[in-house]
């Protein structure tokens, strides 16, 4: 009786079997993927400090990549950092004032030659908030209204692979290296011929957060059976926290992909360590170098999201993070010693705490 028992939530607008809930909320804490991140990083905040006083600085990392604003942990423009990067890996891409008229969006647009679909993203944001694809007029001049920062409207690559790409180089090499390779597999619906879209959702761990969003985004099909192995595509964006399955791609890893990613980074003056976030064709593409487009670049604040497959271990997920955070200690270290300046601790804070607010503000927005 308990477990068909029904239960109500406020918050998602329908009914969910006490099972159901139990199951998903066991998923989501049992598996470090869904673990909020100042949970999860919170076991490697002493081996921080400890980099912090070696080096004598609380902002030491600010110095490994100089071109980025605080060395990319954070503020630093993705539509800056995108045109510094060769044109022939980067999509076409424009940044839209956030005080701009309607009319004059709707105007570079055309000028640009863009048609749809597109994908817009604050210009300075992270973890995929904001970040939309859109398929009509009538929904990029919503957005634009809804979102009063500043913003890139960015061509849709519709190519098969999205993959991120760790790349590191310490000063005074001429080759890199590559620690992390993730393939993102992204979210579908997959129909059984018997239940709603609505019902099938629910059961889903990685759209549980995200159940509001999507009930809007679905809202004419909802109440709709889905025919056995029909798949629907909930989320074109590629970010773990929009629901996308980071997989473990390191054995994609060899010296054909660092030489390609050296090629790419020569022309990035004060670039050191990074994920480049990518589309390609394919993997024999991928190796080659060509039809590879560069979604973005992150600087310090870049995870070797390979850790988060579903398959990988908590401690080894540990253990790959605090290597990467000696590779950034040693990066910042060389760099510091060739004259690059530390950030301020007490601008770098306050501007930390702007961030977080909002940050905020923008997932109250996103209703996430």
């Amino acid at each position: 009786m308990a477990l068909g028992l029904k239960i109500t939530f406020e918050s998602f607008y329908s009914r969910m079997t006490v099972s159901e809930y139990i199951r998903i909320k066991l998923t989501r804490i049992l598996n470090y993927e869904f673990w909020p991140y100042y949970l999860f990083y919170s076991p490697l905040y002493p081996y921080g400090l400890y980099l912090a006083l070696r080096s004598g600085s609380f902002t030491y990392f600010t110095t490994t990549n100089p071109f980025m604003k605080y060395g990319g942990v954070m503020g630093q423009s993705k539509f800056d950092i995108l045109q510094s990067i060769d044109p022939a890996y980067r999509p076409k891409s424009i940044l839209v004032k956030g005080k701009t008229a309607p009319n004059q969006v709707m105007a570079a647009f055309r000028k640009n030659g863009f048609e749809y679909p597109i994908v817009v993203k604050p210009d300075i944001g992270e973890r995929g908030i904001k970040v939309e694809k859109i398929e009509s007029d009538a929904e990029l001049i919503r957005y634009h209204n809804d979102f009063s920062e500043d913003f890139i409207i960015q061509e849709f690559i519709p190519y098969e692979h999205e993959v991120g790409v760790l790349y590191y180089r310490y000063p005074g090499e001429k080759s890199g290296h590559i620690s992390s390779v993730v393939i993102k597999g992204f979210l579908y619906l997959t129909g059984d011929g018997k239940h709603t879209f609505e019902q099938l959702l629910e059961k889903m761990p990685r759209a549980y957060s995200k159940l509001n969003y999507f009930r809007e985004k679905f809202a004419g099909d909802l109440k709709r059976v889905l025919h056995k192995d029909e798949k629907v595509l909930l989320e074109p964006i590629g970010n773990h926290n929009r629901g996308t399955t980071f997989l473990n791609g390191n054995h994609l890893i060899n010296e054909k992909l660092v030489h390609v990613f050296d090629k790419i980074s020569e022309s990035i003056s004060g670039f050191y360590y990074g994920r480049f976030d990518i589309r390609v064709k394919s993997i024999e593409d991928l190796y080659e170098g060509k039809d590879i487009v560069i979604l973005e670049l992150n600087g310090v604040s870049s995870e070797p999201a390979h850790l988060y497959d579903p398959s990988y271990k908590l401690l080894r997920a540990y253990y790959d993070i605090a290597c990467h955070m000696k590779i950034i200690y040693r990066i910042a270290r060389e760099n510091y010693r060739k004259g690059y300046k530390r950030a301020s601790v007490v601008t770098f804070l306050k501007d930390l705490r702007r961030h977080f607010s909002l940050n905020r503000k923008r997932k109250k927005m996103a209703g996430r």
